[in-house]
């Protein structure tokens, strides 16, 4: 990703704010983007991740593991970072062709259709809470083994049951506590995945001929 110097200005104030932490420098490089997208300092609390998630996700990005996203907000957040690096295909379940059905959403359907086609994907929900809820179900009865889920769907609704119950499973994921969430901070947690993957296997990938 390209910085300008107000961006480097912001993530300064960032960084002064936060102050002493306990991330991870690529744990932290997340939570900071996910604060500068929002300016909401309170992801420093909100932002948990799993074991492996960060790594099995960098993984997963250099192997160009298909990602699925829930909403053309993601996609359109992650779409040229993703072209300029691992050039990864990316989906969107509310774009995706499903039969009419009346017990789930739209996006649901869509996400549940993606996910029997790509059920090692990185998965990325960043709006709906029904997507989300449809993965972990998926998990739980063990249909699918995603490489990565970042769950990060605002709701009022089983938001945060569907949340905890990501955080039972065990499957790599990034997840936002509680009822706060959004599309920008989905992307923003991705772009950052992305970067960080990028500086660890981009390099091996050149040499490599993949780009």
């Amino acid at each position: 990703m390209e910085w300008h110097i107000t961006d480097a200005l912001s993530l300064g104030i960032i960084d002064r704010e936060i102050g002493p932490h306990t991330f991870s420098p690529a744990e932290y490089e997340i939570v900071r983007r996910a604060i500068y997208s929002t300016a909401d300092f309170e992801y420093k609390t909100l932002i948990r991740f799993s074991d492996q998630a960060l790594h099995s996700g960098a993984a997963a990005l250099a192997a160009r593991t298909t990602i699925v996203v829930d909403v053309p907000m993601v996609q359109v957040g992650i779409a040229q970072l993703i072209q300029d690096t691992f050039a990864n295909p990316v989906y969107c379940s509310m774009e995706t062709l499903t039969r009419p059905q009346k017990e789930k959403t739209q996006v649901a359907w869509g996400v549940e259709t993606l996910a029997q086609r790509y059920p090692e994907g990185i998965f990325v929900i960043g709006q709906s809470p029904t997507a989300l809820s449809v993965l972990v179900e998926l998990v739980e009865t063990e249909a699918i083994k995603p490489a990565l889920i970042v769950g990060a769907p605002a709701g009022f609704v089983e938001a945060d049951v569907t949340k905890g119950r990501l955080n039972d499973s065990q499957v790599p994921h990034i997840r936002i506590e509680g009822r706060k969430g959004s599309a920008v901070v989905a992307a923003a947690i991705m772009n950052g995945l992305v970067d960080l993957a990028w500086q660890a296997y981009g390099q091996e990938g050149k040499r490599s001929g993949y780009n």
